[in-house]
């Protein structure tokens, strides 16, 4: 068990928060909520070791092993992507290499009675008791099994780590994590930068194979599958439910409706109260009533109503220019990177107002597909864009395009047309931009700042067809939840890439699968597709389950 003991963090005046205590327990799966800025991910930097709180403490059994992943992190870039991944046996390794070599020793040494032979045996003794305690286990198997169910490919295990993204190496890091099957897993935003299958698989593996795990991630579909108690962070302290992500909502909005009725009969004493005081203030014969009141009131402890965002920002797309009935055709398209195929002979046709996604794993030509309908690419076949087709398209590095010498405010105004620009301050307070950070330059933003601006300036927009490839990777629970409300009222034609379940229901009537080296036509919304798939694409990732 992993006892928090009365942590706070300072800094700068503010108290982040303070007074915060709980257990974990050895198969507890907890999601660590809270709004952008309540602390969540300081306090499992806390937890980890990685960073120290001003007041309290940590206290973990001294053999437990916390491993954690945070949100940006580099492998070392010597080595394959196999001998990176199995740096997780390091200390098993360790140990058999120091047991070879002392055995060595003893081959070497003739004088039985020595104190430095019995030292040895004393030591190869002890060791050995720790080495052979040990479970069994094919190393080679577990770290191929790892990698591959994190969307690395047979081919990819002995290539050197350095010639994968920042993305891919996160995944090599996790795969690290998983196998050394440790007594507390504290995740980070992990779903970031992972396909639909290998977050499947995650939680999978997080359910069925890890001890306690702490995760801090905006995919409701993932949290929900995987959690079975919920810690919330909010103005400074801590709500604890024994609740997955769904429940925990309902959980809070009855708590909050108790504060709040609470609060308005406190708020109706205290005014009672006052009154009382004034009315009768200086009379005699109440002067022990009025004195009495005064005490209660300096005594009485203020009901505090928890920050919930109520507010409903509907944000609609710009009315849609009429495009022709097929926006996109696309004619027996191949493309190739050398030796490399990514996809032969593809074809697909998305009618006016059709809405459809692409899925598959990473690296099976859902982006270059997008790079050939644009005509970024060259490509085998024929890639055609509609009569009247104007495309809104959001790439992985859309931040980099904006203008790093606007602000906030005038990247949107730049684009905003008609009404909408009366509610500027309202669509960005919906995206997290608040107060004087609609003043700041784009130049000093965050990635994550500059992605959720991006996609501001998309939605203003006025297009016919929206190209989104995964949109959601920087956004909170509530900017996701007013972009797919946006989304399912856009009028036009919309291609979307996203690995966010959530955010894909109800946004496609069809889906295109990158899977093989070919493009396959899915009619049937994602959650038929996924239900379908998922048992198969499981047992498939885990053959040696």
């Amino acid at each position: 068990m992993i006892s928090v003991n009365d942590i706070a963090v300072e800094f700068s005046g503010t108290t982040l928060f303070s007074n915060v205590s709980f257990f974990i327990n050895p198969n507890d799966k907890i999601a660590l909520m809270g709004k952008n800025g309540a602390g969540k991910s300081t306090m499992m930097k806390i937890i980890a070791g990685a960073q120290k709180a001003t007041r309290g403490s940590v206290s973990t059994p001294a053999d437990a092993v916390i491993a954690y992943l945070p949100q940006h992190l580099l492998t070392e870039d010597n080595c394959t992507v196999f001998e990176e991944a199995a740096k997780a046996f390091k200390q098993v390794f360790e140990m058999r290499d120091e047991m070879d070599r002392l055995n060595h020793q003893l081959e070497t040494i003739t004088d039985y009675e020595s104190d430095e032979y019995m030292d040895i045996i004393q030591k190869v003794t002890d060791l050995g008791e720790k080495y052979y305690a040990l479970e069994e286990v094919n190393y080679d198997a577990e770290v191929e099994k790892a990698l591959k169910g994190l969307g690395f490919k047979q081919e990819d295990l002995y290539r050197q780590t350095n010639e994968f993204s920042g993305g891919w190496r996160m995944r090599i890091e996790l795969a690290k994590i998983l196998l050394q099957k440790p007594d507390l897993i504290l995740l980070d935003e992990p779903t970031n930068h992972i396909d639909i299958e290998s977050v499947i698989w995650l939680e999978d593996f997080l359910v069925n194979k890890a001890n306690a795990v702490m995760v801090i991630s905006h995919d409701r579909t993932f949290i929900d599958n995987i959690t079975n108690r919920t810690i919330e962070v909010t103005m400074g302290r801590i709500y604890d439910y024994k609740a997955n992500y769904s429940h925990y909502l309902q959980l809070r909005a009855e708590r909050r409706e108790h504060q709040l009725k609470a609060y308005n009969e406190q708020q109706k004493f205290i005014a009672e109260s006052m009154q009382f005081i004034e009315r009768f203030k200086g009379t005699y014969s109440k002067s022990n009533q009025v004195n009495s009141r005064e005490r209660m009131l300096e005594k009485l402890e203020i009901i505090e109503i928890d920050e919930v965002d109520n507010s409903r920002l509907k944000l609609r797309f710009p009315p849609v220019p009429r495009s022709g009935d097929y926006p996109v055709k696309v004619v027996d398209v191949s493309k190739s990177y050398g030796d490399l195929t990514v996809f032969k002979d593809a074809n697909m046709t998305i009618s006016r107002g059709e809405k459809v996604c692409f899925v598959g794993r990473n690296g099976e030509g859902k982006s270059t597909m997008i790079k050939a309908i644009l005509n970024e690419i060259e490509v085998e076949g024929t890639c055609q864009l509609g009569h009247n087709v104007d495309v809104g398209y959001f790439a992985q590095n859309q931040a980099s395009l904006l203008d790093p010498e606007l602000t906030v405010f005038q990247t949107v105004d730049e684009v905003a047309k008609g009404d909408v620009r009366t509610q500027i301050k309202n669509i960005l307070g919906g995206f997290m931009f608040s107060g004087e950070d609609i003043d700041k330059k784009v130049s000093v933003l965050s990635g994550g700042e500059k992605t959720r601006l991006a996609m501001v300036k998309l939605l203003l927009d006025p297009v016919n067809l929206l190209i989104l490839d995964e949109p959601t990777n920087h956004l909170d629970l509530r900017s996701k939840d007013v972009l797919k409300e946006a989304l399912k009222a856009f009028e036009g034609t919309m291609i979307l890439v996203s690995h966010d379940r959530d955010f894909l229901q109800g946004l496609s009537e069809k889906v295109f699968e990158f899977k093989d080296q070919r493009v396959i036509e899915h009619f049937e919304t994602i959650d038929d597709f996924l239900e379908r798939n998922r048992l198969e694409r499981i047992a498939d990732i885990n053959l040696n389950k």
